[in-house]
């Protein structure tokens, strides 16, 4: 077992290690926090610090609408007050079936304030699925964003007969089992008329072990489980992140990811904890877009979000431009080197990046709106390269880890100290350790209280004394920065004894092909590694306009001769980079690229790599014949 405590040194990068003892952690003492004990109460305690600024922004009429605080809380508490008439009551639990919007915002903190618990439904989810997650939770009632939503539990009624009201964001009720947001919010006011402390009593009652939140892993394999987080670990995560000292009112985040991830989720808790503002569209092909528009100063997102925009401004660069942005972030990577390394940068290569920074990498981050000050990466391993590449243009990501189980946030890199390659060091008041096999184990108050109705996985995944098996393969550097090598279940074995961490290899080449949409290796069990290719098509249309295809099919792209001359150029690249044993021997390219509608992503663009094996079984037997 890797075993020491350290206390990072405060206000630098340099860290000092203290005598071995059993685990790593990070003295929380000096860590500034609220005096909340529960989530509900951390809302009002923020709208009473900020009531006039602004907390939310969303489209109406495709224009941003702004609301204050004082605004948002009216909501809230009447919603709330309206959850209390219809009968709830504390922990029960009350699901949400809809896409990022700020409606999801409102409903959870309404539910969270009426001490009952929010049960999370990607918007995705198949009826099958949707009704398995309410009828598991035991949900009373749920919050639907549509009629599609509504549609699949009018199909599957019959197997959730607790549930006894479906509120609509979008629509109007039915005068019996639908109700509109309206009218519950309706509803409300007339009980706070009646019992004007209603919300504010029951929210000062929530004790901070109380259930806030069964979230539904998405799961690249099997049944979703319901992951129990206590408001302990919402206010926790929140007050962590506001001890950093980097987020106040004047910051302004995109929030795009699914609200129904933990990811996303806790930036909500962020929010409470610092002030600042989001600005709410859950739509990802519109993310590029709302930057430029909205002029963030932070935004959170997947790694697939920050492949698909290095690869567009790549794409991009044609003759002398290409030349110049080349010799730009050569000169960029070089200065990034030296900087995070502590060293000097000469004057010739200081005058060179001055000069291409008003040329090439302002308008690189003008992209990005030009306020951004850093972006944080989670929920998948963020690729080295494409974490320097942003970088050398004067954009921060700051690679942080954690899951579902530890309500998102485990580790984060410090914006003052941060190792791009490492998912940083763990939070303020949480312990680390590293298993004789190699697994990451965590503990802390993050950590989730265990699966719903799961008590023998429960007893699998948490220890006694409350260590959390993460399933995750890492190893930690003197300094307490984690770099997480692989997930245990997806590194495999070649015929030759060697091992093979499949991510680490698709990683390299996403940040190689700007092309790709996506690469699976596999090989468990085999004498050579073979992989499966998938591309963006918007990339690879771009591309065939560029050089005579223009008009073909995706399809009839990726079996073109000349498409697989051009990946198979980075296959050779990519393969340069590896060990022998590594190497891809085999591949081919799917007529499509991966998809959550065809149930080879997860909500949160997680490849569901058994899923796509299986649908390509004989394919890939096929490559050792």
């Amino acid at each position: 077992m890797w075993n020491h405590r350290y206390r990072p040194a405060r206000g630098g990068t340099e860290t000092r290690l203290e005598p071995p003892e059993t685990t790593m952690s990070i003295d929380s003492t000096e860590r500034p926090g609220t005096t909340s004990a529960n989530v509900a109460t951390m809302f009002f305690d923020r709208v009473e610090k900020s009531a006039q600024h602004e907390a939310f922004r969303r489209l109406e009429n495709d224009k941003w609408v702004s609301l204050t605080w004082q605004e948002a809380a009216d909501q809230v508490e009447a919603l709330a007050a309206g959850l209390l008439a219809l009968g709830i009551e504390p922990e029960q639990r009350v699901g949400i079936a809809s896409g990022t919007r700020y409606e999801w915002i409102l409903a959870d903190l309404a539910i969270m304030c009426a001490a009952a618990a929010t049960t999370t439904v990607y918007p995705t989810t198949n009826a099958a699925d949707t009704a398995y997650i309410l009828s598991d939770s035991d949900s009373r009632f749920v919050f639907a964003e549509d009629e599609t939503q509504l549609e699949k539990l009018r199909e599957k009624r019959d197997e959730l007969p607790d549930l006894e009201k479906v509120v609509l964001f979008d629509g109007a009720g039915d005068g019996d089992w639908v109700l509109s947001l309206d009218d519950v919010i309706e509803l409300g006011r007339k009980h706070l008329d009646e019992h004007p402390s209603a919300v504010r009593e029951r929210s000062a009652g929530i004790a901070s072990d109380q259930l806030a939140t069964l979230i539904y892993t998405s799961g690249t394999t099997g049944k979703p489980k319901g992951v129990r987080l206590a408001h302990r670990a919402w206010v926790y995560e929140g007050d962590t992140i506001a001890g950093f000292g980097i987020l106040d009112e004047k910051d302004l985040q995109l929030l795009w990811l699914p609200l129904a991830h933990a990811f996303g989720k806790v930036l909500i808790s962020a929010q409470l904890a610092c002030g600042f503002a989001s600005a709410i569209d859950g739509r990802v092909d519109k993310i590029v877009e709302n930057m430029g528009t909205v002029k963030p100063t932070f935004m959170g997102a997947a790694p697939r979000i920050f492949e698909k925009a290095h690869a567009k401004v790549v794409r991009s660069q044609h003759g002398v431009k290409e030349k110049l942005f080349d010799a730009a972030f050569a000169v960029g990577r070089d200065v990034s080197r030296r900087r995070r390394a502590g060293k000097s940068v000469p004057p010739h290569l200081a005058l060179a990046h001055s000069l291409f920074d008003r040329l090439v990498f302002s308008k690189v981050r003008d992209v990005f709106g030009g306020r951004i000050r850093f972006m944080i990466s989670g929920s998948a391993p963020l690729n080295r390269d494409i974490a320097e590449w942003f970088h050398a243009a004067g954009l921060l990501i700051l690679e942080g880890y954690g899951l579902t189980e530890t309500a998102a946030g485990a580790f984060i890199n410090r914006l003052e100290n941060y190792r791009l390659g490492t998912v940083g060091q763990v939070f303020d008041g949480s312990e680390v350790r590293i298993s004789e096999d190699g697994e990451v184990q965590v503990k802390g108050p993050c950590v989730m209280d265990g699966y719903h109705n799961l008590p023998d996985k429960t007893a699998e995944t948490l220890t006694e004394d409350g260590w959390l098996h993460t399933g995750d393969q890492g190893r930690l550097d003197d300094d307490g920065f984690l770099t997480i090598t692989g997930r245990i279940k997806e590194l495999f074995k070649t015929s030759g004894g060697k091992y093979v961490a499949p991510p680490a290899i698709e990683g390299r080449f996403m940040a190689l092909c700007p092309y790709a949409g996506h690469m699976l290796v596999f090989g468990e069990s085999r004498n050579y590694c073979v992989a499966l290719v998938t591309l963006d098509p918007d990339s690879i249309s771009g591309w065939a306009d560029e050089n005579g295809l223009g008009g073909k099919s995706y399809g009839d792209l990726v079996k073109s001769d000349q498409v697989r001359e051009l990946i198979g150029g980075y296959i050779d690249r990519l393969n340069s980079e590896l060990n022998r044993w590594e190497t891809i021997k085999k591949w081919a390219i799917l007529d499509h690229d991966l998809s959550i509608e065809n149930n080879e992503l997860t909500p949160s663009l997680k490849v569901k790599r058994s899923v796509v094996e299986e649908k390509q079984k004989d394919l890939l037997d096929s490559f050792y014949e």
